[in-house]
């Protein structure tokens, strides 16, 4: 029930901050430039779109919002309260990814790569949940938004790099347990789409439970934390 309602809080800051606004006109945007390239270069497009923003904006959005939770001490409140850490980071994580999600579907569905609704879905959440996981715990222990851009470019470069070479062509198989690689083989619907999507899984996993960790010490600074 806690989760829950933390979701629905977070839905509601998000939707009165403009984030539900701001994604509408990136959405809108995305789709009238797919269709304003050649019909040849649309799939590839939109794929690349939904992987450098709907699947990893939420890595930014995060670290905004955790940077503003700061600043209006609702993290001192979240550390007396009975909120654990988990159900803190599931919260957010799950509020930025059913945004994420829903772009990626449209822009997906305008561009015609949702070959498989399954596997296309699975990719755009899981990707998002993992990018804002990687947000959350960068902006954890960080005090300014300088600080916080500045510590994403290295997140940004491990998992975009290898991702764009395998989208490009370079596609060694052990290359397929990248993360960034699992995404964009869910989102092409491609050959080893099945074996991207468990290890996506994996990593999406991994990152929330690290997530969770880092939220623990970081309310525990705080003067509590409920495990």
């Amino acid at each position: 029930m806690r989760t829950k309602a933390l979701l629905i809080g977070d839905i509601r800051f998000q939707f009165k901050y403009g984030f539900y606004f701001l994604y509408l006109i990136f959405t809108i945007f995305y789709i009238s430039l797919l269709y304003a390239l050649p019909a040849a270069w649309r799939e590839r497009a939109a794929v690349l779109m939904i992987f450098t923003d709907p699947a990893s904006m939420g890595l930014y959005f995060m670290g905004a919002i955790v940077l503003f939770e700061k600043g209006q001490r609702v993290l001192d409140s979240i550390a007396i309260s009975p909120v654990k850490p988990l159900e803190y980071v599931v919260s957010k994580l799950i509020s930025i990814a059913l945004i994420s999600t829903s772009v990626g579907l449209l822009i997906g569905c305008g561009g015609g790569v949702v070959l498989n609704p399954f596997f296309f879905v699975l990719g755009v959440f899981l990707g998002s949940c993992l990018f804002s996981a990687v947000g959350l715990m960068l902006a954890a222990n960080i005090a300014t938004l300088n600080q916080f851009i500045v510590a994403t470019i290295p997140a940004e470069l491990i998992i975009n790099v290898p991702a764009i070479a395998w989208f490009l062509g370079w596609k060694p198989g052990w290359l397929i347990a990248h993360p960034g690689v699992c995404i964009l083989e869910l989102c092409q619907n491609g050959d080893r789409a099945l074996p991207a999507a468990f290890i996506l899984l994996f990593w999406a996993a991994l990152s929330v439970l690290i997530a969770r960790r880092v939220i623990a010490k970081s309310l525990r600074s705080l003067g509590g934390v409920r495990l």
